[in-house]
């Protein structure tokens, strides 16, 4: 019997073995990387705690292991970590305590009253600038007097008015900036609260403890081409066979050219 011609690889068998070696593959180079570390803030540990089972595209159950990373502190720091929770602790409780009392405060709509920003600047001037214009209007009395200027005069009279004109002026840049620094004033006041428990809740933020661990240098593992070397002997046999096959027509050829040239009689089958 002749050599028979290789058959070629089934996919379905050459995909299973090629997805067992990546497998295999990925959990070697998973285990080359899980590297432990001892630091002056702690250790970290990798442990195997359990397995997940898979199931492929051909059907086959596939088990995998899984691992738990698990990091623990000094003592030092165990005993700083545990301080920085428990004053945690007590700002959210300060936190909720202040959010209660926002409820009932925060219920009453902002209101800003412009008469009362009014009645305060005029609070305010009635102690220092009220005596400085009376002063000043005074002032200017006699220096009009000592020019010739008497009361009930045109020229009397225009420079008194310009000078409570000045005064007014005056007054009414006082009541515009008093509004606005009321206004700041009694929106700090309600803002404040709220401020104040944003901060709060926002706490004081502890060092991973992860920081404190080196990196570790990751191992990279080549994968097996399982599929590519199946199909590379394929296509070797296949090469082998092909040149085989020629070499038995070389010779067949050469034979019956032998026989022709020197008249020897060729071989017929059976009828």
């Amino acid at each position: 019997m002749g050599k028979q011609a290789p058959s070629a690889p089934d996919p379905a068998q050459t995909a299973a073995a090629q997805g067992s070696w990546n497998s295999f593959t990925a959990q070697q180079q998973q285990a080359m990387n899980m590297v432990g570390q001892n630091t002056p803030y702690g250790s970290l540990a990798y442990n195997q705690t359990g397995s997940t089972t898979m199931t492929d595209p051909s059907g086959k159950q596939i088990t995998a292991p899984q691992f738990t990373a698990t990091q623990t502190l000094s003592p030092s720091q165990q005993a700083i970590f545990d301080k920085t929770q428990a004053a945690q602790g007590n700002l959210a409780g300060l936190a909720q305590d202040q959010s209660a009392r926002l409820s009932s405060m925060l219920a009453t709509p902002f209101k800003f009253d412009n008469q009362d920003a009014a009645d305060w600047a005029y609070d305010l001037a009635s102690s220092r600038i009220l005596p400085q214009q009376e002063q000043a209007r005074a002032a200017l009395d006699r220096q009009l007097i000592n020019r010739g200027l008497r009361p009930g005069t045109a020229a009397y009279a225009a420079e008194m008015k310009r000078m409570d004109q000045a005064n007014n002026d005056q007054m009414n840049q006082l009541a515009l900036n008093g509004r606005g620094q009321a206004f700041q004033e009694a929106a700090f006041t309600r803002a404040n609260p709220i401020n104040e428990t944003t901060a709060l809740l926002s706490g004081s933020q502890i060092t991973q403890p992860n920081q404190s661990f080196t990196s570790t240098p990751q191992s990279q593992v080549a994968g097996v081409d399982y599929s590519g070397l199946v199909n590379q002997n394929f296509q070797n046999e296949s090469r082998n066979y092909q040149a085989g096959m020629g070499g038995m027509f070389s010779l067949g050829g050469a034979l019956l050219g032998g026989a022709a040239q020197y008249g020897l009689p060729l071989l017929k089958g059976r009828r």
